[in-house]
């Protein structure tokens, strides 16, 4: 398939903008991610594209307050909904499918509803993204720098949620599937590490 110049621009931009830098990975492995769930399915590639590069735009330094206190209220998603329509007619995207591009990204959290099967497959590849050995390394890089995530212990609250939570969340039998090893991964990491702590307080 023959990258569009306006797909090219917004991966550009948000390789600029992803700070800190380890932030930068994610979008291309939930890209990937996404099309690998949809496929064989009818769906426009070019808003599952726009989402995912864009859907995390209010988590970067930058974009998102750096007051502590604001920082705790702060609507990350409501942030890239709002930024998106103009950053996406700047790159020349298509405006026909700018107001799909939003939606999905207003609902790609685990807690949201999706409404159109962009929506579901690019919130069941975030879903996917919070388990296995990418979730341990996304989280505990946390530590330290996210008001969420000042000692070991909160990071492995937040994987054990994500163990316990997520399977309910996911709209796609392949992405059930796909998440099979990685809830084990996670589930055995999880075991692991309540093992070395040896009662000490992380």
């Amino acid at each position: 398939m023959k990258t569009n110049n306006y797909r090219e621009t917004i991966e550009a931009y948000i390789r600029l903008n992803a700070n800190p830098p380890d932030k930068f990975s994610h979008q291309p492995r939930l890209y990937k991610l996404c099309t690998r769930l949809a496929l064989g399915q009818p769906h426009d590639d070019d808003v599952l594209h726009a989402a995912a590069w864009l859907h995390d735009l209010g988590v970067f330094i930058g974009h998102r307050p750096e007051d502590p206190a604001k920082l705790a209220s702060w609507d990350c998603v409501a942030y890239a909904m709002e930024k998106a329509p103009d950053l996406l007619d700047k790159f020349g995207f298509p405006r026909n499918k700018v107001a799909a591009v939003v939606e999905a990204i207003r609902t790609h959290q685990p807690s949201a509803e999706p409404t159109t099967f962009e929506g579901i497959v690019l919130r069941d590849a975030d879903i996917l993204e919070q388990l296995g050995a990418i979730s341990i390394l996304r989280t505990v890089s946390k530590v330290g720098r996210d008001t969420r995530f000042v000692l070991f212990s909160d990071a492995l609250r937040a994987l054990r949620k994500n163990t316990d939570e997520l399977s309910d969340k996911m709209g796609l039998d392949i992405t059930r599937h796909l998440a099979q090893s990685r809830i084990e991964a996670l589930k055995a990491f999880l075991a692991s590490s309540e093992t070395e702590r040896n009662g000490t307080d992380w």
